[in-house]
């Protein structure tokens, strides 16, 4: 079976403070963004991977009712920490790709580790205030927090644990059975 897309896996230069990993998911020919619901079921398979075995979830701090709407009509747990921020912990694969391809166009994060079992009220009050932004000073307490821009093809980890090796290895694991290359970039 040939590799129809690649997930390229780098380390980035966000600052001396900040440990980040950009992955970037591309049409190796055209070098375009696999978007849709190509991109939504790779990325929806990749995401528990990159987790492990933590406790992980999803962080929506824009467009909240919308997201809401689509929860409750795919019958989809949420809980609502605030009245800026949905979080959505684990869901099964089968509920992430529609997720994932719905809320493609829209910047949201991605946390695992153990804060996430009693719940993060710091960061989920700076969640809703400055969006992303908060993970700066939360990453170092999660095995990781991520942004994700999947219409534009990225997302980017930050994490004092993982290095872009061991994102690769773990991407590897997680996307064996699907048609993507996962490597360095060229």
């Amino acid at each position: 079976m040939e590799n129809v897309y690649r997930l390229e896996i780098e380390s980035l230069d966000l600052g001396a403070d900040v440990r980040a990993i950009g992955l970037e998911l591309l049409e190796p020919e055209t070098r375009e963004p696999v978007t849709g619901s190509e991109g939504a079921g790779i990325w929806a398979a990749l995401v528990p991977g990159l987790a492990d075995g933590q406790p992980w979830a999803i962080d929506f701090f824009a467009h909240v009712e919308r997201v809401r709407d689509f929860c409750r009509r795919n019958a989809l747990a949420f809980r609502e920490p605030n009245a800026h921020i949905i979080v959505i912990a684990q869901p099964e694969r089968v509920q992430l790709r529609p997720l994932f391809e719905r809320f493609a166009g829209e910047t949201f994060g991605v946390r695992a580790g153990a804060p996430l079992v009693g719940g993060d009220a710091t960061v989920e009050g700076a969640l809703a205030e400055r969006g992303v932004d908060a993970y700066h000073a939360a990453f170092p307490q999660y095995l990781f927090c991520s942004v994700c821009d999947f219409e534009g093809g990225f997302l980017t980890v930050l994490s004092k644990q993982l290095w872009a090796s061991e994102v690769i290895r773990r991407a590897k694991g997680a996307l064996e059975n699907l048609q993507v290359e996962v490597t360095r970039p060229a």
